[in-house]
């Protein structure tokens, strides 16, 4: 496949840059802050190595462990977003049944706080969260609901948390190798990742493999799932291996509501995570 990025017309471009940012993306966060959220001592991945050989390309929503796209709509909730796409993912694996979850769930009631270095960092609603305190509020609340049971409304509201229409429950978390090779055979073997980057330059992506040198790896403010994986080629020939990413800006943004993009880029490899189920 022969394709750069394209950059054009999309539903955000009648917003500011600064506009954009508040309504869609998180306050940007550096790896290193972000690492040091991680709740408790979750397990950590720096290595992993497969038995068989790497395949040139790989995804999960053929494969049945990916729900349709979803909107966040004008709420800081992609967090939510991710947390959700990952485990939806983690359960099919487990079970072969694809069951879509409530990020209105975690919106209403995950208040879930992280401690680092004397401050303090919780789950917000629209207001922004971490994919790893989220894992952390459905292990203790014992359970998440499903989508059915409890529709997204994008909108802060009060917690309807139903015991009898739980979706999905975890055990725990991990986080996973930053070598993009090691994430993509973790993710070939486990399901789909749970990534943050930054997104600030997705504001006019319109399709494409995307290879952008002005995205800042260290400024981390949006939730995404990284679902698989192929290679490509740039208009100038150049080859280039990509990241298969659902986004929650609904299906009719970027490539079906999905991006492809570059590996190594915009932090999307720096705290790779999961739920464990």
């Amino acid at each position: 496949m022969t394709r750069d990025a394209v950059y054009g017309v999309t539903k955000f471009m009648d917003l500011t840059e600064q506009e954009f940012k508040g309504m869609y993306l998180m306050k940007p966060k550096t790896p290193e802050e972000l690492k040091k959220t991680f709740p408790g001592k979750p397990e950590i991945i720096k290595q992993y190595r497969s038995k068989d050989p790497l395949p040139d390309t790989f995804d999960w929503r053929p494969n049945g462990a990916v729900t349709k796209v979803k909107n966040q709509g004008v709420c800081g909730s992609c967090w939510a977003f991710s947390t959700t796409g990952n485990v939806e993912g983690q359960v099919f694996v487990k079970t072969k049944k694809l069951v879509s979850l409530s990020e209105q769930n975690l919106v209403d009631c995950d208040h879930e706080c992280v401690q680092y270095e004397g401050q303090e960092s919780c789950d917000d609603g629209c207001n922004g969260g971490l994919m790893w305190a989220a894992y952390q509020y459905i292990q203790k609340n014992g359970g998440i609901n499903t989508e059915d049971s409890y529709p997204y409304e994008g909108v802060d509201g009060s917690c309807r948390f139903k015991n009898n229409t739980i979706g999905a429950k975890v055990t725990g978390f991990k986080m996973l190798p930053t070598n993009d090779t090691q994430m993509a055979q973790w993710l070939v073997e486990n399901g789909p990742i749970a990534v943050a980057l930054n997104a600030e330059w997705l504001q006019f992506y319109f399709g494409g493999i995307s290879d952008p040198y002005w995205c800042d790896p260290k400024a981390l403010d949006h939730g995404v799932l990284v679902v698989g994986f192929g290679k490509g080629k740039t208009m100038l020939g150049a080859d280039v291996t990509y990241w298969i990413v659902k986004n929650s800006w609904g299906s009719s943004w970027g490539e079906s509501g999905y991006f492809r993009l570059a590996w190594g880029k915009c932090g999307v490899n720096t705290v790779p995570s999961s739920a464990t189920v």
